[in-house]
């Protein structure tokens, strides 16, 4: 018996993979520098987390309604008006279990078969892999390393057609670290309202930028606020990756009909992780703002150090956690890829990166700087001994 077509055509995630292999190697004592990981090694502050304990020491363990807590729903509408300048009524938001879930219903929402979904590359490895999964097509847009690898509207326009369903944005950006900035983003918004083409802006890196703003494209006009759908958690902001909580926020019928299609998958997230990003939203933002600045120094650091590590280039990201280097120049050798790049770094130096073949950006490969400066520098003095040896 034949299993599913659908799922047999689609990958397993590839930054998951590389980063459960580096921890096995770890958990046999192998002593690896992992720099695949997509979440801050900062812990998860401690109001929060006696928020959750509170919850479960109050019985707060059953259903909720299934697009999330009204309470929670309304204190997300309260931080979109406060912070992005978009006014939603909490019916029009849905809490999910992670942003990754928040963008799989979005996509159901919106997708038929046969439709397209413009994704500027390099791109989280996800995304084209959701839009597969509602027998949708992903068309992808390069962006140049030259230009910051920023999307620029010109040449998203010549992507566009009449099976244009949507426009995907993620800014800043995983993998590159990439800010589209207000011009940019009001000459994209005219594109998608002159074309009747929804846009899914993934705003999860929001309070990762360290130069320039962060600006929801949403708010730049009410009729792209009628064709956008926001998306955003708890995962990067208050490093609560294992709590499991996204949302999404956009017009009433798309919202409707997401909430009516989680209501028959997962039902509402976890009540005690929905508690917890209560907390959160209500309480301080130090451990925002400290954070930040943390991951600044160490962009920085990383910038710098790889710079020194030649024939390897990087460009200074504006934003999110992860550098996007040029290794373009160290494919010699047996070496013929990014992939087979990566695993030799692992296998002989004990460094896990994660190849930009996976983001559709041949010739670069992603790191997090989301660990300590020691680590950084351990993992850089390797790679650097690594290119010697090779060269």
């Amino acid at each position: 018996m034949s299993l599913s077509k659908k799922l047999s055509e689609i990958a397993a995630s590839p930054t998951l993979a590389l980063n459960s292999k580096a921890k096995d190697l770890s958990a046999k004592g192998v002593d690896v520098v992992n720099f695949t990981a997509g979440e801050p090694d900062f812990d998860t502050p401690d109001f929060i987390k006696e928020a959750a304990m509170e919850a479960i020491r109050s019985g707060f363990t059953k259903y909720t309604a299934a697009p999330g807590m009204p309470e929670l729903r309304e204190a997300i509408a309260k931080k979109l008006r406060h912070e992005n300048g978009l006014d939603y009524p909490g019916s029009q938001i849905v809490v999910s279990c992670g942003g990754k879930h928040s963008l799989y219903n979005v996509f159901q929402a919106l997708c038929n078969p046969g439709d397209e979904v413009i994704v500027p590359t390099p791109f989280w490895v996800s995304y084209s892999e959701q839009v597969k999964l509602c027998s949708s097509k992903p068309v992808f847009v390069g962006t140049r390393e030259e230009n910051g690898f920023r999307l620029l509207a010109e040449d998203l326009e010549k992507r566009v057609s009449s099976k244009t369903k949507a426009i995907l944005l993620n800014s800043p950006c995983n993998p590159t670290g990439a800010v589209i900035d207000r011009k940019e983003l009001k000459k994209i918004a005219s594109i998608a309202v002159e074309n009747g083409i929804y846009v899914v802006s993934d705003e999860i890196y929001e309070y990762l930028v360290y130069e320039g703003e962060h600006v929801s494209i949403a708010s730049l006009g009410d009729e792209i606020r009628e064709r956008t759908i926001t998306v955003n958690g708890a995962s990067k902001a208050y490093s609560m990756t294992g709590w499991r909580i996204g949302w999404a926020a956009g017009p009433a019928d798309v919202m409707k009909m997401i909430g009516n299609f989680q209501s028959h998958t997962t039902s509402n997230p976890a009540s005690i992780s929905q508690k917890a990003y209560l907390a959160a939203l209500n309480g301080p933002r130090d451990s925002i703002h400290r954070m930040r600045d943390e991951f600044r120094k160490r962009r920085d650091l990383i910038v710098t150090r790889l710079n020194e590590a030649r024939p390897i280039s990087c460009i200074k990201p504006h934003g999110s956690f992860y550098v996007f280097p040029n290794v373009s120049a160290c494919l010699t050798g047996g070496i013929r890829d990014s992939m087979s790049f990566s695993r030799k770094l692992l296998e002989e130096a004990r460094v896990a990166v994660v190849p930009g073949s996976a983001f559709g950006g041949e010739g670069h490969v992603r790191i997090s700087y989301a660990c300590s400066k020691e680590t950084i520098e351990k993992g850089i003095d390797r790679i650097v001994d690594f290119l010697k040896k090779r060269s």
